[in-house]
């Protein structure tokens, strides 16, 4: 939870806050805020002196959250099929932690993929966000490409759709459309909102088509494109707004 920042001596000037977070040049950031297109603490700011706390104050540019604190870490990951998403393993199987062990901070993953899935992952040392994007109320879509035996009986993507039971509830698509065909398999994009475990292999499977591989593609509007397997990169400002805004923050 963000402190409100009175704006008085403690802290340090705004514009220069903004300066360092990327948003633009100092004087560039001082004619934002002359626009009033800068708010702190969901209030808008118009006078040049407002000093703000970096690492509490909530700061806002045209409402797009900016990463102000400097020790936060937001990163996207391509994991690779084979690697268990954990930081570390007592058995010894490639993990997630070790493609990220030159990082010294520590991260939390954001939700899990299994072994045998890959794709889209993201790691943070922000808790509170972590928690969030994890946490089913928040509904945060996930995509996926899915890999199955064809070919697929009509109405099998509308039953997905309106549900399908298994054994610990009804799982719903959000979303199901058929990518590509060949005359033995079918290449699937599928969207949901739910975090069970091994959840879009489950319901496949219980439709009759088994997974053969699988593959994430977006968390909310943070996307894999062409990034490839192991490899990590740091989320832009808009996909890490756009995260903030998923989940209320």
């Amino acid at each position: 939870m963000a402190t409100k920042n009175d704006g008085t001596a403690d802290g340090i000037r705004l514009q220069k806050v903004l300066a360092a977070a990327g948003v633009g040049s100092r004087r560039a950031c001082e004619a934002m805020i002359e626009a009033g297109r800068v708010s702190v603490n969901d209030e808008p700011v118009l006078e040049q002196g407002r000093r703000v706390d970096p690492d509490t104050d909530v700061i806002r540019v045209d409402s797009m959250r900016i990463n102000t604190a400097a020790g936060n870490v937001y990163l996207a990951m391509n994991k690779p099929r084979g690697y268990v998403t954990a930081m570390t393993d007592p058995e010894g199987r490639p993990t997630v932690g070790d493609l990220v062990r030159d990082r010294v901070e520590r991260l939390f993953h954001v939700g899990r993929l299994d072994a045998d899935t890959e794709g889209l992952l993201l790691l943070t040392n922000d808790g509170e966000l972590a928690h969030r994007l994890s946490h089913p109320s928040y509904e945060v879509p996930k995509t996926y490409l899915a890999e199955v035996l064809g070919p697929m009986e009509k109405g099998v993507g509308k039953r997905l759709r309106e549900g399908v039971e298994l054994d610990d509830g009804i799982v719903r698509f959000d979303a199901f459309k058929i990518v590509d065909s060949t005359s033995n398999k079918l290449l699937l994009e599928v969207v949901l909102h739910e975090g069970r475990k091994h959840i879009v292999r489950r319901a496949l499977a219980e439709v009759g088509h088994p997974v053969q591989r699988l593959l994430r593609t977006a968390v909310g509007g943070v996307h894999l494109g062409n990034q490839k397997p192991g490899k990590i990169r740091v989320l832009t400002r808009d996909e890490l707004a756009g995260l903030f805004t998923l989940v209320g923050m």
